[in-house]
């Protein structure tokens, strides 16, 4: 066999997908975005989306591979002697820069009309479809183009007019050479998720503030704004002192601000984009809302955060089922495809519905937080547990996904030349960002008791299962009776020890019943009915099975 494939030209024996349009290889993503956004905006999106396709496949991810392999690197002076501190980025990366912040407009989507033509801005759907394509091909700058969203978001929310005035149209700009990236410098190295240990310091200086100290993890170290957590002087301790203030990279006189970057991390993924330590010598900044709103604002920003994070999460283990069913499809082992062979198929199907569930359950997401901007509060509080639930479990799942599609190409899938090596250590930093698992997991509990969210939960997903087939209707509803009282009971309980079961229930059930409503609206995803009942068997009942709790 070995001398057969010997004899194979290169391209069959090896196969390689580059080049392959990652919008068309998709069977299920148009039909699933005829459920989601009207009919106009997908006939309009539908060109932009295969260009995006085609591009992540290939163009992108020929810049996300030279880029990944050519980190950025801070430059600390200048030839002449003068301290600096600046940010080199690789050319690969800032023509990916273009792409996403000007040709694709994927931060600006959300906040101004015009972006790929349409006449006012996309709805979360649409904009998440265009992120979940290009994070296919480049995940790490995605954590910009997301928290330049989630910036935006935050600024016009809370922000004071004359600083919205300032800033908005330079963070919304399709001009690359005018536009603005935003960033969040949250994390300390004594405080992690703990923001009530805060010891950045904030003092007051005229109509704006000056900041203090170190900050520890800072992604988007070279960004023109950042949002940045700090206590002022007079606040007291804990979490009711902690503040949120706006930080320009240069001041009001064009001069650079007052911080330094220290150095950059050496980190397993994202290698593309800059993160860095960060720290404080009097920079000047501006407060956002009320002294002491810090960590509520900041929430809100780590919310529409992990929603996109949940969805980038689905994006690589969607790019990861494409490259191992591409190869599978056209390797040949043994005397047949690896795809003809019982336990790859098995292997391929288990990958597929992690990489659904997530999909489905990121797509429910979006549309209910285009419900919650609109003022609707039961959505509202939805989204507010469907947030961490996403977070937590599709980005569990990514690392699992992509570590079987490296397994799918074999030793080639371990060299650093082809996508998986790149997609697997990406996958491992969205357990980390904004919030590890035994965090997010906390927050449903937290989203539970504080906001009722499980009533709200309920009446959602059964009201998804009206048109569905009664024998699996009955099935899910008997299942989703028994999660929820178990939720609620441990929430109520605040068993912690057992939040995270209590999270991948919640997931699994909900995504069963997305699986369901699909398949019920469209002849095209009627295949979903069956994997509705896959998560059931194979995710959903072996949990239950564990807890001890019957299985109707």
């Amino acid at each position: 066999m070995l001398q057969a494939i010997s004899e194979l030209p290169l391209e069959e024996a090896i196969p390689d997908s580059l080049g392959q349009n990652l919008y068309r290889c998709d069977a299920d993503l148009p039909a699933l975005l005829a459920l989601y956004l009207s009919p106009e905006l997908l006939q309009h999106l539908t060109p932009h989306l295969e260009r995006l396709g085609g591009l992540a496949g290939g163009h992108l991810e020929t810049l996300a591979a030279r880029a990944d392999q050519s980190p950025p690197v801070l430059k600390v002076r200048t030839r002449n002697g003068n301290d600096c501190s600046e940010v080199v980025k690789d050319p690969a990366y800032i023509e990916l820069e273009r792409w996403a912040f000007s040709e694709f407009g994927l931060a600006a989507a959300s906040h101004v009309p015009g972006v790929l033509g349409w006449h006012e801005p996309l709805p979360p759907v649409a904009k998440y479809t265009l992120f979940y394509l290009f994070s296919q091909a480049e995940y790490g700058l995605t954590c910009p183009v997301n928290m330049t969203d989630s910036f935006t978001r935050t600024l016009k929310k809370h922000g004071r007019p004359e600083l919205v005035e300032r800033y908005f149209s330079r963070l919304t700009s399709l001009d690359f050479d005018h536009y603005y990236q935003g960033a969040m410098f949250m994390t300390e190295q004594g405080a992690g998720s703990d923001i009530a240990q805060t010891t950045a310091s904030a003092r007051r200086d005229g109509d704006h503030w000056q900041l203090y100290g170190d900050k520890w993890f800072c992604s988007n170290a070279s960004a023109d704004l950042a949002m940045v957590l700090a206590r002022p002087e007079d606040a007291p301790p804990g979490m009711a002192g902690v503040s949120l203030f706006l930080m320009p990279r240069l001041r009001d006189d064009g001069r650079p601000n007052d911080y330094r970057v220290i150095r950059l991390k050496d980190k397993l993924g994202t290698r593309s984009m800059a993160s860095g330590e960060i720290r404080l010598e009097g920079a000047q900044a501006y407060l956002i809302g009320e002294i002491g709103q810090g960590f509520q604002q900041m929430a809100e920003m780590v919310n529409s955060s992990r929603l996109s994070n949940g969805l980038r999460s689905a994006a690589l283990m969607r790019r990861a089922l494409s490259e191992a069913v591409f190869f599978a499809q056209r390797r040949h082992a043994f005397g047949k495809r690896l795809a003809d062979l019982p336990l790859q198929r098995r292997q391929l199907d288990k990958m597929r519905l992690l990489a659904e569930q997530a999909r489905s359950f990121g797509f429910q997401s979006a549309e209910t937080l285009r419900r919650a901007d609109g003022g609707d509060e039961p959505a509202r509080r939805l989204l507010r547990i469907m947030t961490p639930l996403i977070k937590f479990r599709a980005c569990r799942d990514a690392r699992k996904v992509t570590g079987d599609a490296m397994e799918v190409r074999g030793g080639c899938g371990y060299i650093e030349e082809w996508p998986e090596p790149r997609l697997l250590r990406d996958a491992h930093l969205g357990s980390i960002w904004e919030g590890t698992s035994n965090i997010v997991a906390i927050d449903v509990y937290r989203a539970i008791r504080r906001e009722q969210a499980l009533q709200v939960f309920e009446a959602h997903l059964r009201g998804l299962l009206a048109g569905v087939p009664q024998a699996l209707r009955d099935m899910l509803e008997s299942r989703l009776t028994q999660v929820l009282a178990y939720a609620a009971g441990q929430a109520d309980a605040q068993n912690d020890a057992l939040a995270r079961e209590v999270a991948s229930a919640l997931y699994h059930v909900a995504s069963a019943v997305f699986f369901a409503w699909e398949a019920s609206q469209a002849d095209a995803l009627r295949h979903r009915y069956d994997d509705a009942a896959a998560v059931v068997t194979h995710r959903l009942d072996p949990q239950l099975g564990r807890l001890g709790l019957a299985i109707a």
